[in-house]
């Protein structure tokens, strides 16, 4: 399966807020926005991403929209998020989506949080170099409480 990342257009912004509002999807991920399900603010939302100076690309595997992925925040604080779409979780997607992000952006370092029971997620950053350096709580919206996560980095 090919998979490439490209600009975000206007029209994928309702495919991912398909996508981020799949419950299952939702629970594993943990932390979503308070307001996921409501459209102006998730097109809002994206409006505010895209003309931001953050690098936002949309994932595609075979021609079909899959996801997204980025790099955003301060240097010296870069974060890295990615969401993949459900029904491909599984296929290597999402580690493909960020080795490929990771080559385009030099900076470093580079952090990344997770829920320790997001295992898929985890997996995908220790491949892609990502070490575990801490832990720490986070309200997830999706679950309605606070849970554990982990604070990774990618140094060089």
């Amino acid at each position: 399966m090919e998979v490439a990342l490209r600009a975000v257009e206007e029209s994928d912004v309702r495919v991912f807020f398909r996508h981020m509002n799949d419950p299952e999807a939702a629970r594993v991920a943990a932390f979503v926005s308070p307001r996921g399900s409501d459209w102006d603010h998730f097109e809002a939302h994206w409006k505010r991403i895209r003309s931001s100076s953050d690098v936002v690309r949309a994932v595609v595997a075979d021609g079909e929209l899959v996801g997204s992925a980025a790099v955003y925040g301060e240097p010296g604080d870069l974060q890295v998020t990615y969401w993949i779409d459900r029904t491909h979780w599984g296929r290597g997607l999402a580690t493909a989506a960020l080795r490929t992000l990771l080559a385009e952006v030099p900076e470093r370092p580079l952090h990344a949080r997770a829920a320790t029971d997001n295992i898929g997620s985890l997996r995908v950053l220790e491949k892609c170099g990502f070490r575990v350096i801490g832990q720490d709580s986070g309200f997830a919206h999706a679950r309605g409480k606070e849970i554990p996560e982990y604070v990774l980095v990618l140094d060089a």
